[in-house]
């Protein structure tokens, strides 16, 4: 295996460090660990400094993603290992994820099971955005949202750009692996809600970024996938407006023109939307060609 470099964001956790870092070091004694201080004001860099690890830190909170794109600049490995540092993510995971990962493949993910969501709605809600991945790339999504995963390090930091800040990093480096034809497998593991400290995750702030997340998905993947049946949605609706009004009033309203010309645009939208998704992938290829 390849030099790997273990990437742990962390705000304020220095309880669960303090148990999941000796573990860390002990599974992987040769590899580079990466603890990214996302503005913590708890004891997460003393915690750090009693173990052979690297520090990066943030002068104040940036967020998930902002900590996953420092670690991934700051990595030397070849193979990138991202997990969790509030000790949801097991470390004894990882040979297994490595070994799949042996196999070939481009990145390997960690997919939750059944009971290893901290609460039931955030289950559903992760079912549901995977679901509907699935159906955008044609390809099974067992786990949109897990961010336990080992990567090829300059595959993964081809899309840093397009990486938010924010939580959702896990979606948008999966679709983009798969927008850009890299192969990606998931691997079933367990998951135990945390047992010290709380989470930074806001239902309400997050319910709607969780929503904007399905939106992300069709407009950076595919995004006719997504704007198409919207069309066809308009378009269908004033086919039968007018029948409604042509039979019962014996005219065509400007209802029924409204939801025409809605159609039209929302499909010539899609179609501008598909040109610029698939310019963001064209550097991508020509970066291939040229380090062949």
């Amino acid at each position: 295996m390849k030099n790997l470099s273990v990437i742990l964001p962390a705000r304020n956790e220095a309880a669960s460090l303090r148990t999941l870092l000796p573990e860390l070091v002990a599974i992987l004694p040769n590899a580079e660990i990466i603890i990214v201080n996302d503005g913590s004001d708890d004891e997460t860099l003393a915690v750090c400094a009693a173990f052979p690890v690297r520090v990066a830190s943030h002068p104040y909170p940036k967020g998930n993603g902002a900590a996953v794109k420092s670690g991934a600049r700051a990595a030397n490995g070849d193979v990138l290992i991202f997990m969790d540092a509030d000790g949801q993510h097991k470390p004894e995971d990882i040979p297994a994820l490595l070994e799949k990962f042996a196999e070939g493949y481009d990145m390997v993910v960690g997919a939750r099971q059944s009971g290893s969501h901290a609460g039931a709605h955030r289950a559903v809600a992760n079912d549901l955005f995977s679901r509907f991945a699935t159906w955008m790339i044609q390809q099974p999504v067992e786990d949109l949202t897990s961010g336990f995963r080992v990567v090829k390090a300059n595959k993964f930091r081809k899309f840093l750009y397009l990486l938010p800040n924010g939580f959702s990093y896990p979606t948008t480096i999966t679709m983009s692996f798969f927008r850009a034809g890299f192969s990606v497998v998931y691997l079933p593991i367990n998951t135990p809600r945390r047992a010290t400290g709380k989470s930074h995750i806001s239902p309400v702030r997050d319910g709607v970024r969780f929503l904007l997340i399905i939106i992300k998905i069709g407009t950076l993947f595919s995004p006719l996938k997504l704007f198409l049946p919207i069309s066809a949605g308009f378009f269908m609706t004033g086919v039968g407006y007018y029948l409604y009004t042509y039979f019962s009033f014996g005219r065509f309203t400007n209802m029924s023109a409204l939801l025409f010309i809605s159609s039209i645009l929302t499909f010539l939208v899609g179609i501008v939307s598909e040109q610029i998704s698939a310019l963001h992938y064209k550097n991508i290829d020509l970066a291939d060609h040229e380090g062949k």
